[in-house]
């Protein structure tokens, strides 16, 4: 059949859905993550934790969605990137997914017996819940920008030589940090929009340390992008209608390489720009207690941050650190020309769906969640 749309063309909007799809986790399930990092500290009685957790109990299971749609998309997509990183980071997966696993049943078993101490430990647990996919999901992208230990063999097989623990190094654990930053600022902007009293008090205390960290960590990744031993390159001639086979594409380490496109094309600057202006956005929401601005400024703050690591790898999507020819970018590892036109048609049909039904919800679901709805209403968790 004729397709309307050229590979190359198809390749990078499947890049930038790809970048949407994780931007919008982040948005949506960020400060579902961020509330329950923030819970055991921002409600100290049982009423008041209650509270915090009804913020986000009509809406966290949707918002993971856009997380399913990000690794179907990944499966689809790009299929080298879902072979090579899920089996690769395997381990880091599983810790993630038994971490958000104590969500649900954080949620639902929490209040089910009075017992003080029972519900203490399960917000300790839905603490985990939040706090520890935040900081690996930071580690994951550090281990992107670094390079992952990874080869393809001849038959493109992939063969993963690296450890758990090797995945935390010094800028790893900065982009780990910078991450929970992220996420605790988002959950305190939530906070300050669907809580009330000294809940939201405490929200945004705990909101003004994760923005001055949120820049402070921003700002030191960026001199380790600048100044240490990471960066590839793309060297001789790249066919972006080319076959999906990374071995006819040769790649190069090049420390500070990943800043060379904001050279070339100056407008993605914007990207971090925003990566600055959105914390202190929220700090200036902050202190003048507005919750919207705070949110507004969290947003961008997680946009801004997204967006800069994504336009600074392009093409690149998953460098390999031990052989740099078995690299995969939006170039070599996608799938076909026909797959991704077809999933592209689905998107543009089923996305406004999802779109449509995630507007609807937060719009019949939003408001305050007050004290005396904690205390009478009986579907509250």
């Amino acid at each position: 059949m004729s397709i309307p749309l050229d590979y190359e063309i198809l390749r990078l909007i499947w890049w930038a859905l790809l970048g949407v799809l994780l931007i919008g986790f982040v948005l949506t399930d960020g400060f579902d993550l961020g509330t329950a990092a923030l819970l055991p500290f921002v409600g100290r009685t049982d009423e008041e934790r209650r509270m915090v957790i009804n913020t986000v109990g009509p809406t966290w299971e949707g918002n993971q969605v856009w997380f399913i749609l990000g690794g179907g998309a990944i499966f689809a997509a790009w299929p080298f990137v879902y072979a090579v990183s899920f089996s690769g980071f395997y381990l880091a997966m599983f810790l993630v997914l038994a971490a958000l696993i104590l969500r649900p049943v954080g949620f639902k078993y929490r209040s089910k017996r009075p017992d003080a101490a029972w519900r203490s430990r399960w917000d300790w647990a839905l603490f985990l819940g939040g706090f520890v996919p935040a900081l690996v999901f930071g580690v994951a992208v550090g281990n992107v920008l670094l390079g992952a230990p990874f080869r393809l063999d001849s038959d493109l097989r992939s063969f993963y030589e690296g450890t758990l623990l090797g995945l935390f190094t010094p800028f790893s654990l900065v982009a780990g940090l910078l991450s929970v930053a992220m996420l605790v600022l988002h959950g305190a902007g939530w906070l300050s929009l669907k809580a009330e009293g000294v809940v939201v008090e405490r929200a945004q205390r705990f909101g003004t340390v994760a923005a001055i960290l949120a820049i402070v960590l921003f700002a030191v990744g960026g001199a380790f992008v600048a100044y240490g031993d990471m960066g590839y390159r793309l060297v001789g001639v790249v066919d972006p209608n080319g076959p999906s086979n990374p071995h006819l594409i040769q790649t190069v380490k090049a420390p500070g390489a990943w800043l060379s496109n904001y050279g070339a094309h100056p407008w993605m600057l914007i990207a971090p720009v925003l990566g600055f202006l959105g914390p202190v956005l929220a700090l200036i929401g902050l202190r003048g207690r507005s919750g919207t601005l705070v949110f507004a400024g969290s947003s961008l703050a997680n946009v801004g941050i997204i967006a800069t690591v994504g336009l600074s790898m392009f093409p690149f999507i998953l460098p390999s650190a031990i052989d740099p020819a078995s690299s995969l970018t939006a170039w070599n590892a996608s799938s076909s020309h026909l797959t991704l036109f077809i999933m592209l048609v689905c998107t543009l049909v089923f996305m406004p769906i999802v779109l449509a039904y995630t507007a609807w919800v937060y719009k019949v679901m939003f408001g305050r969640v007050t004290g005396e709805e904690v205390r009478l209403n009986p579907d509250f968790y």
